[in-house]
């Protein structure tokens, strides 16, 4: 009996000291932070210095970075494919209607793997700098962190069918967003929590002029947008012309990662129908918007975990995939 009482204690104490794993366990291997320690060791400081640069530069390019990561990881996971040019049997997802003449970024990472490649050849895929960007992105904004597990591999391959249906668009139903969701192993806090991204960032005319003029194709707007708000969009978003022209997503604080986003939507004034219908359709999400605008850092917290959750969808590791000398292109031997 005090023989197996003291191999209780031993056990308890050694799980009491055990340090906490972020690593993930995926299909082909494991992902952990520290998987570049030994092989490229100024990786993480070497993607932060120049996201730090770029967001200096442009607030702007914050949420355009956490976005690259977003539209990557719903389209054949986070493996890099929206980095990629037309070549070639590939058709690049930067033509998808989700991406064209909206996604960016894509020079920055181009500097950053540039960097890498100087630093440490071949060793550091376009994937993990997506995920590290992200992150880099969030803080430098005013947002939380977190540890991001590495050890991505890059995809030899695109899917532009995959960008058009699997990236929610803005003018979709709350259930078609949250079946996009699911699909990617994402719950409904997960969507709550990421759509809160849009505290910062803009929005093109196109992407919510229907809410102005014709929301249900009946020439009425969409009554659920605060009208006050609404005239003032109606300024620079006409019935025609304009589409290119941009808005800020979170009109308090448009360049500082808060819970804003979310006291906007419960006053009306969700510049996006995808953003406001987490209040007007789903009294599960009505109730998340609602604690997290009465708690930023409920918020942080809970989006620091649906970021970790999706950077963990469908990764390449070990063998499968590449790692992309030029995040452009593949590799050509």
């Amino acid at each position: 009996m005090t023989q197996s009482m003291s191999c209780v204690l031993i056990l308890a104490t050694l799980l009491a000291f055990a340090p906490l794993c972020l690593c993930s366990k995926t299909s082909g291997g494991y992902l952990y932070p520290q998987f570049y320690d030994r092989s490229c060791p100024k990786a993480k400081e070497i993607v932060y210095s120049i996201v730090a640069k770029a967001v200096a530069k442009e607030a702007r390019m914050a949420a355009s970075l956490i976005r690259l990561h977003f539209h990557d990881c719903f389209v054949k996971g986070c493996d890099a494919s929206i980095l990629l040019d037309s070549s070639g049997s590939i058709i690049s997802e930067k033509r998808s209607n989700p991406n064209r003449n909206s996604a960016r970024g894509f020079e920055v990472i181009d500097e950053i793997k540039s960097a890498l490649e100087k630093e440490c050849p071949h060793t550091v895929s376009c994937a993990d700098v997506l995920a590290l960007a992200a992150r880099d992105s969030t803080l430098l904004s005013g947002g939380p962190s977190w540890e991001v597990p590495l050890g991505r591999r890059d995809s030899k391959g695109a899917s532009l069918s995959g960008s058009n249906n699997n990236i929610p668009a803005p003018n979709n139903t709350f259930q078609t967003i949250l079946t996009k969701f699911k699909l990617q192993g994402l719950n409904i806090v997960d969507l709550v929590a990421l759509s809160g991204s849009h505290t910062i960032g803009n929005a093109r005319c196109t992407s919510f002029r229907q809410r102005l003029y014709n929301q249900s194709g009946n020439g009425q707007p969409d009554f659920t947008l605060d009208q006050s708000y609404a005239y003032q969009l109606r300024g620079s978003c006409p019935r025609s012309g304009g589409d290119q022209n941009l808005f800020v997503l979170d009109f308090v604080t448009p360049t500082k990662f808060d819970n804003s986003y979310f006291k906007n939507l419960l006053a009306s004034k969700g510049l996006l129908s995808s953003d406001q219908v987490l209040v007007t359709k789903n009294a599960v999400s009505l109730e998340l918007v609602k604690q997290y605008a009465q708690n930023n850092q409920l918020f942080f917290e809970q989006f620091a975990k649906s970021m970790l959750k999706m950077a963990n969808i469908s990764p390449l590791t070990g063998s499968k995939g590449e790692i992309r000398k030029n995040c452009r292109r593949i590799n050509t031997y």
